[in-house]
């Protein structure tokens, strides 16, 4: 979510790769519509007839609704354009993710271009995301390159790689391919829902007496004032409970709904050493300044006002049948048996208090703006750290159901990096992604292109300023307090609700990382071979 688009469906073929470069052209700019083409392209000095002028050099304009983008290109352009998707945070028009990686992907022919998004909203800025990109693109391709581009690629950053993730189902004869990269592909409503359970969990099971406000935020930034009041006191109680068993068994429990990796110290603790997983997870969520749960719950607010309220609710979630059908069980109910407490009493603690209902309109606008529906249009290619402290590995399981239950499944591939961290890539993984991408668009097939071994070798061909590759042959567990798919009109929190009754997903492992030794090694091959 560091530093989420509303296009509908044309009616024409859902498949890019046979669409003409002419129809595709024609597409783009009847999407754009004339007026708007002709007013943005005033704003670099252009007319509408003067499409392909341009050549290199950096570019920059305002779109209608207020937005900036920009546009590089270098004087050795090979053909292809990449549309950048930025993340959450302020509204700044960016075309790569970041210095070193934009350098060397110009240094490689690559016109890179994006968008702010509308500067006048809300940094979860998915009520224009799509629009402001693919105005951007059309102005780009029109009046900036020196011809039409042979390959268009979405790229996209966390909240970014959910705007990819939509592009590509919106794409409709526009792009050639979309790479995500640590998007919140899992969509707005689960990253709503299980961020609540669990900050939830943590307020009533460590201060019951205490009012923490979690939803209904109304400062912004800069300071964020009030969720980050109450961010500060949720930091506070997680300190203390730290400090004895009853607390870190209840501080598991609260990680267990946040979907939190064990993986936040030095190295990845045992699959069986459940104190070490409870001390990682408290590593990676409330150590550091900013920590990640001062990120959560302030970032929260910028999606209240995005949608108009809040979409989740703790009424009608059943937290007893999140908690048996999550990886987090065997950790939590060791934790509990050790403390010498009662999971039972603290799950109906959790029932029986749940009081926060949902705004039945604003989920109705994530679910319009923010969700993916799966149905892909172009190849896609995700990647994903195994330790994401914000936007949890996990969300990449969520999405391949979603896509596979769409009927797309043979367009998109997952890779996965042995890194701890949000979006913590190195530049050569990225760059090795986008070209396995580029080569799946060229030769119409994946082969093993998404391997962790050919996304290595592709990495550690390049220059050995940009880091080398860490792929790792992974395959990530079910995401703790999913809402349902396809999600309900109804909501969670909204009436009558169906959180917590799911599916069951594949067998206990280490949630968000790969356990140590030959048996996780094996698992995330034989995954790996599944998906091909």
């Amino acid at each position: 979510m560091s530093d989420l688009w509303s296009v509908r469906r044309s009616s024409g073929p859902r498949r890019r790769f046979v669409q003409s470069r002419v129809a595709r052209w024609c597409v783009r700019c009847a999407a754009l519509g004339a007026a708007a083409l002709a007013a943005a392209l005033l704003a670099v000095g252009g007319a509408p007839a003067s499409a392909q002028s341009a050549g290199a050099g950096s570019y920059s304009g305002q779109l209608p609704d207020g937005a900036h983008w920009i546009a590089d290109v270098p004087a050795n352009w090979n053909g292809t354009l990449v549309l950048y998707s930025h993340g959450f945070g302020p509204l700044v028009a960016a075309d790569a993710p970041d210095p070193t990686t934009k350098q060397a992907l110009l240094n490689m022919g690559y016109a890179l271009a994006g968008s702010s998004y509308d500067p006048s909203g809300s940094w979860w800025a998915l009520g224009s995301a799509l629009r402001d990109q693919f105005e951007t693109l059309a102005i780009v391709e029109h009046s900036v390159l020196p011809s039409r581009p042979t390959h268009v690629f979405a790229f996209g950053t966390s909240m970014g790689g959910l705007i990819s993730a939509l592009e590509d189902q919106n794409s409709d004869g526009r792009l050639d391919g979309a790479l995500t990269t640590c998007g919140i592909v899992a969509g707005a409503l689960n990253l709503n829902q299980y961020q609540l359970d669990g900050e939830y969990a943590l307020a009533q099971l460590l201060a019951p007496g205490q009012q923490i406000q979690l939803t209904g935020f109304t400062v912004g930034p800069p300071t964020f004032s009030d969720s980050a009041a109450a961010a500060a006191k949720l930091v506070a109680l997680a300190d203390a409970a730290q400090q004895t068993p009853q607390g870190r068994a209840r501080l598991a429990l609260a990680m267990a709904f946040l979907n939190v990796s064990p993986w936040g110290g030095s190295s990845i603790p045992n699959i069986y050493d459940f104190p070490g997983q409870e001390q990682g997870q408290f590593d990676d969520y409330f150590t550091g300044t900013p920590n990640a749960i001062t990120f959560i719950v302030t970032a929260r607010e910028q999606l209240e006002a995005a949608a108009g309220g809040e979409s989740a609710g703790t009424v009608g979630v059943d937290f007893s049948a999140l908690l048996h059908r999550s990886p987090y069980y065997p950790e939590v109910r060791a934790l509990y048996n050790e403390a010498g407490l009662s999971l039972g009493a603290d799950l109906r603690a959790l029932q029986q208090n749940a009081s926060l209902r949902g705004d039945p309109a604003a989920y109705r606008w994530l679910v319009r703006t923010s969700v993916p529906d799966g149905q892909l249009q172009v190849p896609e290619l995700d990647l994903h750290t195994i330790s994401d402290q914000l936007v949890p590995v996990q969300q990449e399981a969520y999405y391949h159901d979603t896509v596979a239950r769409a009927g797309d499944g043979a367009l998109l591939r997952q890779a996965f990096v042995q890194a701890q961290g949000h979006c913590n890539f190195t530049p050569a993984d990225l760059i090795a992604g986008l070209q396995a991408l580029q080569q799946r668009v060229t030769t119409g097939s994946w082969g093993d292109l998404s391997t962790a071994s050919s996304l290595n070798s592709a990495a550690d061909a390049l220059p050995s300023n940009l880091g080398g590759g860490n792929f790792i042959a992974f395959w990530p567990d079910r995401l703790t307090g999913a809402v349902p798919q396809p999600p309900s009109q109804a909501g969670i929190g909204i009436g009558r609700g169906t959180h917590g009754r799911r599916r069951a997903g594949s067998g206990r492992r280490h949630p968000g990382v790969v356990a140590p030794g030959r048996r996780g090694r094996a698992r995330g091959a034989r995954a790996a071979a599944r998906r091909g």
